[in-house]
């Protein structure tokens, strides 16, 4: 497997995440990116959820390339593109060994648990740096 550059996880396509032909069913691209994204939380034994906020998507743009399929072993890659003072921009990728599968771009919110925009603190800003 070629270096990656971010957060990588892999995961298996079951049966519940296709359609009847055995295909991916469009939007659990969606879901397989929003895991990744949790499970770099989650390994370093915490969670989305911060102590003053948390993410929520303000944009996503995917292109999806390639089908994947029934019992395929995808890895799914996520990198930190940007950051602003109260979002941050990630890509990812889902990948079928060497073949790209699907790409998304999603802007991400910080906002308080009120639902209110809010800067991304320092600490906040430097886990995010380490994460992905």
């Amino acid at each position: 497997m070629p270096y990656r550059k971010g957060f990588s996880m892999t995961l298996r396509v079951y049966y519940e995440d296709t359609d009847t032909g055995g295909v991916v069913y469009h939007s659990n691209y969606l879901n397989f990116c929003e895991r990744a994204r949790s499970e770099a939380f989650y390994e370093r034994g915490m969670t989305p959820v911060l102590k003053n906020g948390h993410f929520v998507a303000r944009k996503i743009i995917g292109e999806y390339i390639s089908s994947a399929k029934l019992g395929d072993i995808l890895e799914v890659t996520t990198e930190l593109i940007k950051m602003k003072a109260a979002s941050f921009l990630l890509k990812q990728y889902v990948y079928r060994g060497e073949e790209k599968v699907f790409e998304l771009e999603i802007l991400l919110a910080y906002i308080t648990f009120e639902g209110k925009p809010q800067k991304i603190d320092i600490g906040t800003k430097e886990l995010l740096l380490s994460l992905f």
